[in-house]
C-alpha cells in the first residue's frame, strides 16, 4: 500500500528540473508511504514517475519503486497489493524469467508484463491496485486501476502537462496545475455527496474508472489527446449473464461454496510482513471476515473497533460479544463527541475534494485505534451493495410495486399539489415525531414528494435513497445538469428483478465513489492499509450468479451470509437490525458545531466566492436550526465544500 504520482510534459526538460517536479508532488503523499520513496525520469519523452512506500510485503530494499521488469522495458510505480502473486510466481518461472530479485508481488506483476504483456496480464490479477506503467519500447504511459476500484487514481491534462496521482493533492503540487472548479460537477456533489466518477471536482481532471486501463503514446502526449479507458473487466456483462442463468444448486451447497471462497479471499489478505488486524463493527460483514480470520490463525486475531456514548449510535458492545465468543485480542475505545468534533479541521485535507459522507468520522477513528497496534487491517466494506444488505432495496422494492399502480401524471400533479403547502404545515407535533434517531415523520414524507413523481423505479430509488439537493444545478451558480452516468439506459428494460438492478447500480457508483474512497483516504491518512474480503471479484462473480432468493431470502438482505454466519457464530449475536456507522450530525450542528457553520454559510461569504446562491442555503440553514426539519444531510454537503474550498490545496 503505498502513493503513485507522476507527469509527462511532451516539451521537455532536464533530468534534475522533471526530478525536482515529481518530488515535490511525492513530498504530498509522505502519509501513504512513509517508510520510503523513490522517483524515475526519462529525458527524451518528459516522464518522472515518483513512489511513496508503505512496506507491507518483502520490507527489504528489493521492494523499492519504481521497479523495473527483468528485461527492461517496463517501468512501474505501483500501489496496492497482488493476492494472488505466489501463484503467478510459480507460473512465470517455468516461462524463462531469471532468478528473483525479492519476494514482492510488484516484481511479479512486472515480470507478468514481460512475459504476457499488459492486457494479457490484468485478467490474471487479483487485488487492489492503481498503476502506472512506462514502456521504454515505444515510450507509452499506461495507467490502470483494480476492478472494483479499491485504490484511487486521477489524471488529466493541465497547463500542456499529462498529470496523474493517487490523491489529487500531488497533481496541486506541479506548477501546470490550474485548479480551476468545474460548476457542473458540484451541483452532482450536492446531489449525492460524493463527486462520482469519472469526474472530479477540478475541469479537465478524471477518475479512472474501476476495471479499466489507459495507455498514453507520445504521439498523443504531443497533441494533448486524452485516450478512452479500456475496460479489462466488465462488471455490467457479468451482472447481467447472473441475473440470466443464475445458479440452480441447493441452498446448503451455495452456502458451502461460499464459504470456501471467502475462506479464500480472507486467507490471501493475511499474507503480510507487518502486524494485521480487523475493523469489527459486530455486524454481519465484519463479523463474518473476523470469524474466518480466526478460523485460519494460530494465534488470537486483533480487532478493533469504536463506541459513542449515545446509545442510538452505539455498536461497541456488540462488537465486544462477538470478538468474546471468537476468542479475539479486542481492542475498543469509547470517543468522546469532542473526539469526534475534532476530526472534522482535518477532512479537507484527508480527502482532497469535497466528500459529505459523515461516517467518515468514525471510520478515521477506528483507522486511527488500529494502527496504534498494526499496519494493515481487513474490513467488511462490500457486503451490502453485493448481497442486498441495504433496507433500502427491499423497501423501495415495495414501495414502487405500489406507486406505479398510478399514473407518473397523477403521481407527478399531486406531489406537486402537495409540495406547494405551507413549510409550517409539516412542522405541526404529529410530522415533528422523530422517525428514527435523527429525521422526523415530515422529513421523511417530504422525501417521499421528492421521488415518488419518478417515471421509472431506478430514478425513484436514487430520488428517495441517494439524492440530497434535488436539481442542484438551481442551487450552484452557473452550472447545468450533468449527463446522468449512474444509470445506464439499458439496465432500466433489461429484464432482472428491480432488486438486482439497485444492487448493480451501487457496486458500480456508490462503492467505488462513496464507500471505497471513505476506507481508502481515512485509513491511508494514519498509513493503514484495509483489505477487503468481500471485494474480492471472484466473490463479486459467484455473487451474481446467486438467486436473488438467497441475497434477499425471508424478506432481509444478506440471507446466504446470515446463513453463513450462524455456522460461526449463534444468530442471538448478530442478528438485529441494520445500524448505519454515523454520527449524531443533527444534533452537532445545532450545537457544537453550530459558530462553525454559521461562519461557512454566511451570506457575504457566498456571495463572494461565487458558487452558491445563498436564498435557499441559507432557507435549510434557519429551518434546521428550528429543530423542525433535519437537513443535517443537506447542509453537510455544503458545509464540506466550503470548509475544502478555504483548505491549502497542496499542503
Amino acid at each position: 500500500m503505498c502513493g503513485i504520482v507522476g507527469f509527462r510534459d511532451p516539451r521537455g526538460t532536464a533530468p534534475e528540473r522533471l526530478s525536482s517536479l515529481v518530488d515535490r508532488m511525492n513530498a504530498t503523499l509522505v502519509h501513504r508511504g512513509p517508510d520510503g520513496d523513490g522517483l524515475w525520469v526519462d529525458e527524451k519523452t518528459g516522464t518522472a514517475l515518483g513512489h511513496r512506500r508503505l512496506s507491507i510485503i518483502d520490507l527489504s530494499p528489493a521492494g523499492r519503486q519504481p521497479m523495473t521488469s527483468f528485461c527492461g522495458r517496463y517501468t512501474a510505480v505501483y500501489n496496492g497489493e497482488i493476492y494472488n502473486f505466489r501463484e503467478l510466481r510459480s507460473e512465470l518461472e517455468g516461462r524463462g524469467v531469471p532468478p528473483w530479485r525479492g519476494h514482492s508481488d510488484t516484481e511479479v506483476m512486472l515480470a507478468g508484463f514481460s512475459v504476457w504483456g499488459i492486457e494479457a496480464t490484468l485478467p490474471r490479477l487479483n487485488g487492489m491496485f492503481a498503476c502506472a506503467v512506462f514502456d521504454a519500447e515505444d515510450g507509452g504511459l499506461c495507467l490502470i486501476r483494480d476492478r472494483m476500484g479499491k485504490k484511487p487514481l486521477y489524471y488529466g491534462y493541465q497547463g500542456g502537462a499529462f498529470l496523474f496521482g493517487s490523491e489529487l493533492k500531488a497533481l496541486a503540487a506541479h506548477p501546470a496545475f490550474e485548479g480551476d472548479i468545474d460548476r457542473d460537477v458540484l451541483a452532482q456533489y450536492l446531489r449525492y455527496n460524493y463527486v462520482p466518477g469519472p469526474y472530479s471536482i477540478y475541469r479537465g481532471i478524471f477518475k479512472l474508472p474501476p476495471a479499466s486501463f489507459l495507455r498514453l503514446t507520445t504521439d498523443a502526449s504531443v497533441r494533448g489527446a486524452l485516450p478512452r479507458p479500456a475496460l479489462y473487466w466488465d462488471q455490467e456483462e457479468i451482472f447481467r449473464k447472473g441475473t440470466i442463468a443464475p445458479l440452480a444448486a441447493p441452498e446448503n451447497r451455495l452456502i458451502d461454496d461460499l464459504d470456501v471462497l471467502l475462506r479464500d479471499a480472507v486467507k490471501r489478505r493475511m499474507i503480510a510482513d507487518v502486524p494485521l488486524g480487523v475493523f469489527l463493527s459486530g455486524g454481519i460483514d465484519s463479523s463474518l471476515v473476523t470469524a474466518l480470520m480466526q478460523a485460519q490463525s494460530g494465534a488470537p486475531v486483533r480487532s478493533f473497533s469504536i463506541g459513542f456514548s449515545e446509545k442510538a449510535f452505539d455498536e461497541a458492545l456488540f462488537a465486544k460479544t462477538v470478538a468474546e465468543r471468537l476468542g479475539t485480542e479486542h481492542t475498543e475505545l469509547y470517543v468522546t463527541p469532542q473526539d469526534a468534533l475534532d476530526v472534522i479541521p482535518g477532512l479537507p485535507h484527508m480527502f482532497d475534494e469535497p466528500f459529505a459522507d459523515s461516517s467518515q468520522i468514525p471510520t478515521h477513528l477506528v483507522a486511527r485505534l488500529s494502527r496504534r497496534h498494526v499496519t494493515v487491517a481487513l474490513s467488511g466494506d462490500g457486503g451490502d451493495e453485493i448481497f442486498g444488505g441495504y433496507t433500502r432495496y427491499l423497501m423501495c422494492d415495495r414501495a414502487w410495486r405500489s406507486l406505479k399502480r398510478v399514473p407518473c401524471g397523477i403521481r407527478s400533479a399531486v406531489c406537486a399539489a402537495l409540495r406547494s403547502l405551507p413549510a409550517g404545515f409539516y412542522d405541526n407535533p404529529f410530522m415533528n415525531r422523530r422517525h428514527g434517531a435523527q429525521s422526523t415523520v415530515g422529513d421523511r414524507i417530504i422525501k417521499l414528494l421528492d421521488a415518488a413523481d419518478a417515471r421509472d423505479p431506478l430514478t425513484f430509488y436514487e430520488n428517495l435513497f441517494l439524492t440530497h439537493w434535488r436539481r442542484p444545478e438551481k442551487f450552484v451558480r452557473k452550472s447545468r445538469p450533468l449527463a446522468d452516468l449512474r444509470t445506464p439506459e439499458s439496465l432500466i428494460a433489461f429484464p432482472g428483478h428491480l432488486i438486482e438492478k439497485l444492487m448493480f447500480l451501487d457496486s458500480r457508483a456508490y462503492l467505488p465513489d462513496d464507500i471505497l474512497v471513505k476506507t481508502d483516504r481515512t485509513s491511508m491518512a494514519v498509513a493503514l492499509e484495509t483489505r477487503s474480503p468481500l471485494l474480492d471479484y471472484r466473490i463479486y462473480e459467484f455473487a451474481a450468479r446467486l438467486p436473488l432468493s438467497v441475497k434477499t431470502g425471508n424478506g432481509e438482505g444478506k440471507w446466504i451470509l446470515r446463513e453463513l454466519l450462524g455456522r460461526y457464530l449463534p444468530r442471538g449475536l448478530f442478528e438485529r437490525p441494520k445500524k448505519g456507522f454515523s454520527v449524531p450530525l443533527a444534533a452537532w450542528l445545532r450545537g457544537p458545531l453550530k459558530e462553525w457553520a454559521e461562519a461557512l454559510l454566511n451570506s457575504s461569504r457566498l456571495i463572494r466566492e461565487g458558487f452558491f446562491n445563498p436564498a435557499p442555503v441559507n432557507a435549510i440553514w434557519r429551518a434546521h436550526l428550528s429543530g423542525h426539519r433535519n437537513h443535517s444531510h443537506r447542509l453537510w454537503n455544503v458545509l464540506m465544500f466550503q470548509a475544502w474550498l478555504e483548505a491549502p490545496k497542496a499542503a
